[in-house]
């Protein structure tokens, strides 16, 4: 098995390259609200966390904004797609933009990546902005639209401050 690391330019690599692509898809989805097809993007055993503790590595033990598992993000998009949900029927316009990416560690069918997220979200004439850190571990398929994220952590900039709404940052 062909392993790198993060001195590996981004784009050179084609695995890494996928990577990319399938976190910028992502971004897309969630944007233009598609939270079915956005759910889809993960695999059975994947979690989702936004940390309270920015350094926190323990994310069973400590507390956490978001931490879903398949269930979890289950309910989360029943709730924003049924529309009984105020974060469903008022729901934010938002924008992402994903960028700064650095492989941490690549192998044949898994890509660990960092990056930086910056979301603008636009609700009742107001505008709000996030910025954090992410990470994610994609595993690869036989081809890109089988590629699929395991984790994706996001570490917010301000994560210990009030967050007056997260239901669009799935």
């Amino acid at each position: 098995m062909t392993e790198t690391h993060a001195a590996t330019a981004v784009f050179s690599d084609s695995r890494v390259a996928r990577a990319i692509e399938l976190i910028w898809r992502e971004a897309e989805l969630l944007d233009r609200r598609e939270y079915h097809a956005w759910q889809e993007l993960y695999t059975a055993d994947a979690h989702y966390v936004v940390p309270i503790d920015r350094d926190t590595e323990d994310f069973d033990n400590t507390l956490n904004m978001i931490y879903d598992d398949a269930r979890m993000r289950e309910m989360r998009v029943r709730r924003m797609t049924e529309g009984y949900a105020l974060a469903a029927v008022d729901a934010a316009v938002t924008t992402r933009t994903v960028s700064r990416f650095v492989a941490e560690h690549v192998t044949e069918d898994e890509v660990h990546l960092r990056a930086a997220q910056i979301l603008v979200a636009f609700k009742r004439g107001r505008h709000d902005i996030w910025a954090g850190d992410l990470e994610y571990r994609i595993r690869l398929g036989a081809a890109p639209d089988d590629d699929r994220i395991v984790r994706k952590v996001i570490r917010l900039v301000d994560s210990e401050d009030a967050v007056p709404a997260a239901g669009f940052l799935l």
